[in-house]
């Protein structure tokens, strides 16, 4: 062997060893998230025309998602795609020229969250990995459970929302409300959250649902009003009547006592001789 053949050797090992080793990792890609019934395009590039090589997508390492190999694709030609995804994937025809094997899924659901693996034909080894997550935000209801002279029950729920919201009640100038404990059960990845508050004013009272995974937030409100007539008015009220009445009999007694008014029994409607016409006389009968 000679010395120029040597000095190759060393060069040509390294070349293997650096292919090799690129072609043997994942390519850890986004996490990207989404509301429900939205599209959204998942990413997965090389430096290379792959408009004559064949990649698939799949789900969770299991479901078929989507197949192209050198002009057939799984919108048209191809069988095998999960049924999950059937008439909503598709790639980018026009781009393939630049190593672009991304795909674009319409009308997301949140079956659809999960961990995507774009592979080659070519590029056995390799994978590019993309985190979906996909969450949904019904718009939660509200209701007055019940009321009081000075007081209201009020009632959120949220159903079938992904990922768990949390869940606030607010009054008109966006003042977080305390509120009791939250009713949460939990299926298949959706929650449903039932929350209750108290109120004691009339105001604009609004139920919030906040998802900060998905940048989302959505709102409820109801207009309470509270008539104010409350047991301790109640009280109030007749405490002040009964006040209100002894003073008038107070100051009739006084009034009696100095000779202001004169009290007489009977119906009899002749006058008495000697009564004073500035005295008021209050008959009783």
């Amino acid at each position: 062997m000679t010395s120029t053949t040597m000095e190759l050797v060393p060069l040509l090992s390294l070349c293997v060893l650096t292919w090799s080793g690129s072609t043997s990792a994942d390519v850890q890609g986004p996490e990207i998230k989404v509301k429900e019934g939205s599209d959204v395009t998942l990413p997965c590039n090389i430096t290379e025309d792959i408009e004559s090589k064949r990649f698939h997508w799949k789900k969770d390492g299991q479901k078929e998602v989507y197949v192209y190999d050198s002009g057939l694709s799984s919108s048209q030609d191809l069988s095998g795609q999960s049924d999950q995804f059937k008439g909503r994937v598709s790639h980018f025809p026009g781009e393939l020229k630049n190593g672009d094997a991304s795909i674009k899924i319409r009308n997301t659901k949140v079956a659809d969250s999960g961990n995507y693996t774009c592979e080659f034909r070519d590029l056995p080894n390799q994978k590019f990995l993309v985190r979906l997550l996909v969450g949904a935000a019904s718009k939660p209801s509200v209701t007055i459970l019940d009321e009081g002279n000075d007081w209201a029950l009020l009632q959120c729920e949220v159903h079938g929302a992904s990922p768990k919201p949390d869940v606030q009640w607010q009054d008109s100038d966006g003042k977080t409300l305390p509120a009791e404990e939250p009713q949460v059960s939990e299926r298949g990845g959706s929650y449903d959250i039932i929350l209750q508050t108290t109120v004691t004013k009339t105001d604009t009272y609004r139920c919030v649902a906040t998802q900060e995974e998905i940048r989302h937030q959505v709102h409820a409100e109801t207009y309470v009003r509270i008539n104010g007539f409350s047991t301790g008015h109640v009280v109030g009220v007749a405490v002040g009547s009964v006040l209100g009445t002894l003073l008038v009999v107070l100051l009739l007694a006084v009034l009696r006592a100095k000779g202001f008014i004169k009290c007489s029994k009977g119906q009899s409607k002749t006058t008495v001789p000697d009564e004073d016409p500035n005295q008021l006389v209050i008959k009783l009968t």
